[in-house]
């Protein structure tokens, strides 16, 4: 694949990051001639999604042993803030997120690449809006209090759906709350409306209270989800990583097929389990999901728009060069599989 400014090379890429990092952060891999394998740590996955899967049947761990490496499961990080500090204290190996609320991380010194990317999630994002608010299009979202989250999904998804729709952002005030806050806060409406991704939006939507004023692929959302990995275990391991993204690659496909069996993997009660109205639009959103796939230039230049919205609203001080932060999972050892 070809880039006007190339998405980096493994080696070229990890070299760099890798001159100012801490080899001794986590442990990459045993000491030579030892039989021991190679640990990747990944955040425990919950009761849902491929990583949940592929911990009830150790299907990742037989893959990765053919590149000698084992999954070592971790505390699951808040969010991908706190998944951007454990990659780079080396407490965690790879991580998923999403660019919007990946920029942040990347603006500073990252000991991490985007070596993955999922096209933006149409229906599981966007913005609520209580079914008798009065709020039919986005136009009506101006003199209105939005909730968001700051510097991530939410905060961008209103901001390109203002552009969108050609709102003045500075015509609605944007509430950053945290997402706990921010269901409280929408619920009560002491906010008007809620931009939201993920969990937010499936429970809101099962309750059949709220509606989305726009979704994701209304808003023209370029919000990625991203896939991250430590850059020491890439640049001492690349075969590994590669060996985690075609893992991912195929599982995601399985899992856009059938969603169904992708939720309540470790139990069907209790407060991880879905069911009911949520399940079915747990489906709806798995069903519309895109696999992860390689980053091609595309794809670079969509999250270059995440990056310049971001600037252009000073959500960040400058736009965050996201292209220096790539891994093209293509040019890592194994790919030729």
């Amino acid at each position: 694949m070809k880039f006007a400014r190339p998405v980096l090379a493994a080696t070229a890429l990890l070299a760099a990051t890798a001159c100012g990092g801490n080899a001794e952060a986590g442990p990459a891999s045993a000491p030579a001639g030892a039989a021991a394998a190679v640990e990747l740590r990944l955040p425990e996955p919950g009761n849902s999604g491929v990583l949940a899967v592929a911990k009830k049947d150790g299907s990742l761990d037989r893959a990765l042993a053919a590149v000698h490496a084992k999954v070592t499961w971790t505390s699951a990080p808040a969010g991908f803030a706190e998944a951007a500090d454990a990659l780079n204290s080396g407490r965690l190996d790879a991580a998923q997120g999403s660019i919007s609320t990946g920029l942040l991380p990347l603006a500073g010194k990252p000991g991490f690449a985007l070596f993955g990317a999922a096209q933006p999630d149409p229906i599981g994002e966007g913005i609520l809006v209580k079914n008798n608010s009065g709020i039919k299009s986005v136009k009506d979202l101006a003199g209105r209090k939005v909730a968001v989250d700051a510097g991530g999904a939410g905060e961008y998804l209103l901001l390109q759906a203002l552009a969108k729709y050609k709102v003045p952002a500075e015509q609605v005030q944007r509430v950053r709350l945290s997402p706990e806050q921010a269901r409280s806060q929408f619920s009560i409406g002491e906010v008007d409306a809620w931009a939201a991704s993920g969990e937010p939006v499936v429970t809101e939507l099962a309750h059949a209270s709220a509606y989305l004023v726009t979704s994701g692929f209304g808003a023209g959302s370029d919000n990625y989800r991203v896939w991250a990995v430590r850059s020491e275990l890439a640049r001492q391991h690349p075969e590994v990583v590669r060996a985690l993204y075609d893992y991912l690659h195929e599982a995601d496909g399985r899992a856009q097929r059938d969603p169904a069996a992708y939720l309540n993997v470790f139990t069907s009660s209790g407060p991880e389990a879905v069911s009911g109205r949520a399940k079915d639009v747990r489906v709806d959103v798995g069903r519309a999901a895109a696999p992860v796939g390689p980053i091609q230039e595309a794809d670079a230049v969509r999250l270059e728009k995440v990056a310049q919205l971001f600037a252009a609203q000073h959500v960040t001080p400058s736009v965050v060069d996201v292209r220096s932060h790539l891994l093209d999972v293509n040019s890592l050892a194994g790919s030729a599989r």
